[in-house]
């Protein structure tokens, strides 16, 4: 169980002059922060929920068949098109609902035909970057509550100072200052989560939009050969 511990001198006053240790749950710690730690980690569970999400639909768009284009090169070269069409189809992937559409356009000029894969190629990359916004809002968001829960805190503690008068002590400011501290390190942590989850998507991302790239070249290389 994630538990925090906070170590707490025993009062001066007591003979035996040891140290007592209280152990503070993270719940505890949470609760401390006060309610706009309930914002925060409703972005915690967003971020953590887009950023495994996406990661595993990048991944399943990543997977290629390495002998997918040589299969489609050899059913063009015998003029097999519906069993290119059949092999496209039966792969769940962008490289081959790209490849189907231009085969789908064989027979027009070869601008048409590369503009109709490019244009399903853009589709795809926009799917692949759904809900990668909300993850970058995240990253900049999260930490903004952060602060926003430390000025709260402190105000709450100069509050606090005010109300006491002259009969100050650390207890008095303890709940402004837990506010202020825990919403802070809270807000940065899902910040940074968010910020290197939703960069780590995009550099995935953009090895899937390399290889769209490449194979679409190569399919267009296919249909600029000379008919033997």
């Amino acid at each position: 169980m994630l538990s925090m511990f906070v170590l707490l001198q025993t009062p001066a006053g007591v003979n035996s002059g040891t140290q007592g240790e209280i152990s503070l749950s993270f719940f505890d710690l949470a609760l401390k922060g006060g309610w706009i730690m309930i914002p925060i980690f409703l972005l915690s569970v967003a971020a953590v929920y887009i950023f495994f999400e996406r990661y595993f639909a990048i991944r399943k768009a990543s997977v290629t068949d390495v002998n997918f284009m040589n299969r489609i090169r050899e059913y063009i070269h015998e003029d097999k098109i519906d069993a290119a069409l059949a092999l496209c189809r039966s792969q769940n992937t962008p490289v081959a609902r790209m490849i189907e559409k231009g085969i789908q356009r064989i027979g027009r000029p070869l601008p048409d035909v590369n503009a109709a894969i490019e244009n399903v190629g853009n589709l795809e990359i926009s799917k692949l970057e759904e809900s990668l916004p909300f993850l970058a809002t995240i990253a900049g968001g999260a930490p903004m509550l952060g602060f926003l829960g430390t000025v709260l805190g402190m105000i709450r503690a100069f509050y606090d100072m005010s109300m006491a008068g002259n009969n100050i002590d650390v207890g008095l400011l303890s709940n402004g200052i837990y506010t202020a501290m825990v919403t802070t390190v809270a807000g940065l942590i899902v910040g940074i989560f968010a910020y290197f989850g939703y960069n780590y998507l995009v550099a995935r991302i953009e090895k899937v939009v390399f290889n769209l790239e490449a194979n679409t070249n190569e399919f267009m290389d296919l249909l600029y050969e000379p008919v033997s």
